[in-house]
């Protein structure tokens, strides 16, 4: 009885143990996936990513451009959120948006909160001005139910769509599950890059290399690594991602004012009793 007894014990104090692993794992996952944001590192090809997922039924993603009581751009992560903080928000997470011109303003569409504030541009330019003539170029938008989509420009033409929040770039990563036909493994054009993609309708995921790294090798970031069909570049040099309170991408000093800034923000915490003066 006395073996059986401790063997007993024994197995009960393993499940306890493996309970509480379980536990630990549960609560760490969920710490960092908060209010439906969560991010990972991600290597290929000896460079590191950071990866960030919006789970869009639980985080509202939004696109901020101009500071709505005076209109003057935020111009950089910091800025904006100076400004959630000033009006109880905390910023959990923000990325530049698409590529603007030399006026600071979106180069393509822009649509924050349903309201377009620049149309899509269907110019065909000359790729050597810049990788938003690099066709084809794309469209990340969400609709007002909280889905996501990357396009090609065209395909969100002919679609007449009305989103919520639409940002326009260039070139397409990844179309249709293939890389972009322009794309040279072997090219020497090395920068810092991000892009987006949306694996699911509820679901957007963002990437930012933290070191140089050509077309080809981010567009199979995306196929290869995040198992997206369509993704989207967004910028490249002066791009960075902020998320679990520290910034991800292009060095400080490479940075430029942004024009669009992707955000998900949560209302700040409410001090607690103590932090009140309550015993």
């Amino acid at each position: 009885m006395t073996w059986q007894y401790a063997t007993i014990r024994h197995r009960a104090s393993g499940i306890l143990r493996a309970a509480l692993l379980l536990a630990a794992a549960m609560l760490a996952a969920c710490t960092h996936a908060s209010h439906g944001v969560s991010s990972r590192d991600v290597v290929l090809d000896n460079v590191h990513y950071r990866v960030v997922t919006i789970d869009l039924a639980q985080a509202k993603l939004g696109l901020h451009w101009r500071d709505p009581a005076t209109g003057k751009p935020y111009a950089s992560i910091d800025a904006l959120q100076g400004w959630g903080t000033a009006h109880g928000e905390q910023l959990l997470f923000a990325a530049n948006a698409g590529i603007y011109d030399a006026g600071g303003e979106p180069l393509g569409i822009y649509v924050e909160d349903g309201k377009t504030i620049k149309p899509l541009n269907t110019a065909h330019g000359n790729p050597a001005s810049g990788n938003f003539s690099l066709l084809p170029n794309g469209v990340f938008s969400i609709d007002a139910s909280g889905h996501a989509l990357v396009q090609t420009t065209a395909a969100f033409a002919a679609a007449h769509l009305a989103p919520r929040v639409a940002t326009q770039s260039g070139p397409m990563l990844v179309i249709d599950g293939q890389l972009n036909r322009h794309f040279d493994a072997n090219s020497d054009s090395l920068k810092w890059r991000s892009g987006v993609c949306a694996p699911k309708p509820d679901v957007a995921v963002f990437a930012v290399s933290n070191g140089p790294v050509n077309f080809h090798t981010f567009a199979r970031l995306f196929r290869d690594k995040l198992g997206c069909s369509n993704a989207l570049y967004l910028d490249g040099t002066l791009s960075q991602i902020y998320v679990d309170g520290d910034y991800y991408g292009a060095p400080a000093f490479m940075v430029k004012p942004y024009a669009g800034i992707f955000a998900v923000f949560a209302p700040d915490a409410p001090p607690s009793p103590s932090a009140r003066g309550i015993p």
